[in-house]
């Protein structure tokens, strides 16, 4: 399943709305065919044709509104109550039929047991079989053309609204509660990612005190101490020294700490892009080796994995993601494969691979990005690796 971000939220919100609708438009479809019928056997007369359409397109006003309420998470009473109400008075007043008007308070039903108890809406189906049956039963008796026994219809009847009864709502809440656990994973996704943010900054404050912290103490003791003994001018002098010292450490170790958080580590790298690969329904294989890359080389090529990855995500439909590490005592290689080719030029994917280029070029290494004429699409960077490295 792809990962859901704000617009694949907004998405399977569209689509759950769309399905909830669904059943509204099977109303239309088979009261439009019911009263066309009626109309062309003379059985329906035109102004009670047009009475009932009329009424209808009331009944989806609030149906539509029940179906936002729903998706807001609220519950809208008085629409349900009230077209419960027009649902039964258009079954009634367009004939019963079970396969025409009839039909409407199935559909007020798909919809009016969304969002109350399991209990709750247990008792609405059943109501509105029982109250419904009634309808249908009497216009299906009074139908000319029918030569069946009373017990069959009523019999017939009842399944009919009772099996419906059982599956649409149900339906209905599935789709629902399907939606709503996407919504709940995705507000927990973002209130990890704070968290995250959060304890980063922590972590990162408590070691900017660790390291520059102490110096900075020491260089405010020595400074006091340099100015209490400004009748000395040596002494002073060599506090001051010492002072300047411990500023020279305190700046040198404070540009270690900042270069720490702006380069990437491989190793954290290719676990965070694994799985952020495995959540899109993308399965990822790495084949690294058994000792650690070349630190002149790993950072550079963190960036390489997560702008590959990312274009992996966003341009193409790959099912499969590759992701070999390789050195020798020469060079190091990192190649990134994938099966979804992207029908886009390799020039198209953004600035991305610019920058890459230009990282690589600073190490004196190299990028290539193109497909591989057999389906699948290949990322290559090579760097050299200090003379000194074992193979």
């Amino acid at each position: 399943m792809p990962e859901m971000g704000d617009n694949g939220i907004t998405r399977a919100r569209r689509i759950v709305r769309w399905m909830l609708n669904m059943t509204l438009a099977l109303v239309w479809f088979v009261a439009l065919v019911s009263t066309l019928v009626g109309v062309g056997l003379e059985s329906v007369s035109l102004a009670r044709a047009i009475a009932t359409l009329i009424s209808l397109v009331v009944f989806s006003w609030l149906f539509l509104r029940i179906t936002r309420a729903i998706l807001n998470r609220s519950y809208a009473t008085r629409e349900v109550v009230l077209s419960g109400i027009l649902a039964l008075a258009l079954a009634a007043l367009g004939g019963g039929n079970p396969t025409g008007w009839g039909f409407v308070p199935l559909g007020w039903l798909s919809v009016a047991a969304v969002g109350v108890s399991r209990r709750n809406a247990v008792l609405l189906g059943v109501g509105t079989a029982l109250v419904a049956s009634p309808i249908m039963i009497l216009a299906m008796l009074q139908d000319p053309d029918w030569d069946g026994s009373v017990t069959g219809v009523v019999v017939g009847v009842l399944l009919y609204n009772l099996l419906l009864a059982a599956a649409f709502p149900w339906a209905n809440r599935l789709w629902v509660w399907i939606w709503q656990l996407a919504e709940q994973a995705h507000v927990g996704k973002e209130a990890q990612s704070r968290l995250a943010v959060a304890e980063e900054r922590l972590r990162f404050a408590r070691d900017l005190h660790d390291l520059v912290g102490h110096q900075l103490s020491a260089i405010a003791v020595k400074s006091e101490l340099a100015a209490r003994l400004a009748a000395h001018p040596d002494a002073a002098a060599a506090e001051m020294a010492e002072v300047r010292a411990l500023a020279r450490k305190a700046l040198r170790e404070l540009r270690e700490a900042v270069r720490g958080y702006r380069e990437l580590d491989l190793v954290a790298e290719l676990g965070s892009v694994r799985a952020v690969l495995e959540a899109a329904g993308v399965d990822c294989r790495l084949h690294l080796p058994y000792r650690d890359v070349p630190p002149e080389v790993a950072p550079v090529f963190a960036w390489v994995i997560r702008e590959a990855v990312t274009n992996v995500l966003r341009h193409s439909t790959a099912s499969v993601c590759d992701i070999t590490v390789r050195f020798t005592g020469e060079e190091a290689v990192l190649e990134v494969r994938n099966d979804g080719v992207t029908p886009k030029p390799v020039e198209d994917l953004g600035s991305g691979l610019a920058g890459l280029t230009e990282r690589l070029a600073a190490v004196g290494g190299t990028l290539t990005a193109r497909p591989n004429g057999s389906g699948e699409f290949t990322l290559r960077a090579v760097a050299p690796v200090l003379a000194g490295v074992p193979a």
